[in-house]
């Protein structure tokens, strides 16, 4: 048994192709987007690299004995990260292991070594490549398949991490609400909006369908801002901004994505994309003309949503905004059939959030952890 880098075509595909080994028999799982992984895990698709690597820095790894292939990991050096919070943090993600302590250990420990080497002194997981993207071990809630850019995984990954020395930093926890417990919520926030309205002068509009990749840049710029003091955040640099929306045009609905402007102003922005999740299932996780097709088709056919971002510029917070943008939303949801949704994720440390969620009947439904291991040094 040993750890060896990913570096080749041939390696790099075993790497991609392993959870489908893991994830077998696991009625549950969900394969991700092949092409997305190849391009977040660092390597090159028809020449091009995820931008997140302009600055940071990353390394496959694959855990083998003979030919075969028993777990991979990717050590994940963000710079953006170390310069913002000075803590010798590095990252480990894309972690996929059979049931073998041994196996873990020795990509553990490949991975901490790989990341000491640039002066990591913790190393920090699983984050697939950071917090603006997917993370997370689920550790609660294993008894149905994840929303759209949530992680899963076996129940004895949890095990494998702890068996190794890795300690709780943060949960993340996904809230689900059904259409059901819309008309009481309506009831309740309406007032309360209409008093928010009359003090701030908000006003809440949907995306604007022909500015729609303008808008979604847009929206995004207000998540990077918004979300400056929240734990482990790094901004998203220009050109991932810019990568990101290119995809998220594709996939929202517009009238699923609102923003709430103060004298001209946008102040603040909500983000809810379809459940795709099933579609993605059906096409095995493979993106080819036919399957893109099979993929985005009549969107609005999906009655599952997850909320994926609410957020509110700095100088906005505290008037209540957040509620002017819920409230917003409910029609379209109410219009558009929405069976049910998922609040996701929602950091253990933010009180507020989970706060209004549980008081509006929301139910928490899945629990995702994030580890740190101190690296010897």
């Amino acid at each position: 048994m040993q750890v060896i880098p990913a570096k080749n075509w041939a390696q790099q595909k075993s790497f991609l192709d392993l959870p489908w080994k893991i994830y077998q028999d696991d009625p549950y799982w969900v394969p991700q987007l092949r092409i997305e992984q190849s391009g977040l895990a660092g390597f090159k698709f028809f020449g091009h690299k995820d931008p997140f690597y302009e600055r940071n820095e990353c390394q496959a790894f694959l855990a083998v004995d003979g030919k075969n292939v028993l777990g991979r990991i990717c050590a994940i050096w963000n710079r953006g990260h170390i310069d913002r919070y000075n803590d010798g943090v590095g990252f480990a993600g894309f972690f996929d292991c059979i049931d073998n302590t041994d196996a873990a250990q020795l990509l553990f420990d490949t991975a901490a070594g790989w990341l000491k080497e640039r002066g990591c002194t913790v190393i920090r997981g699983p984050v697939n490549p950071s917090l603006n993207h997917t993370l997370g071990l689920l550790i609660d809630g294993f008894n149905s398949s994840p929303m759209f850019m949530m992680t899963y995984n076996p129940p004895y990954y949890e095990k494998l991490f702890e068996e190794n020395g890795f300690r709780k930093t943060q949960d993340l926890y996904a809230y689900w609400g059904e259409i059901g417990m819309l008309p009481k919520v309506q009831q309740k926030l309406l007032p309360v909006c209409e008093q928010i309205k009359e003090r701030t002068g908000a006003t809440v509009r949907p995306a604007n369908v022909k500015h729609f990749q303008r808008d979604v840049e847009l929206f995004l710029n207000v998540y990077n801002k918004a979300l400056t003091n929240t734990w482990g955040f790094v901004p998203m640099s220009k050109k991932e901004i810019g990568e990101m929306a290119f995809y998220l045009k594709f996939l929202i609905v517009p009238e699923l994505a609102i923003a709430v402007e103060i004298d001209g102003k946008t102040a603040g922005a909500s983000f809810t994309l379809p459940d795709y999740n099933p579609r993605i299932k059906a096409i095995g996780g493979r993106i080819t003309p036919w399957n893109l097709f099979r993929l985005l088709r009549r969107k609005n056919d999906i009655k599952s949503i997850r909320v994926l971002s609410t957020n509110v510029m700095p100088e906005y917070q505290m008037l209540g905004l957040g509620l002017l943008l819920l409230n917003g939303l409910l029609p379209k949801v109410i219009e558009s059939g929405i069976t049910d949704a998922e609040f996701s994720w929602v950091l253990e440390s933010n009180s507020f959030s989970r706060g209004s969620l549980e008081k509006g009947g929301a139910v928490r439904t899945k629990t995702y952890r994030v580890y740190d291991r101190k690296i010897d040094v």
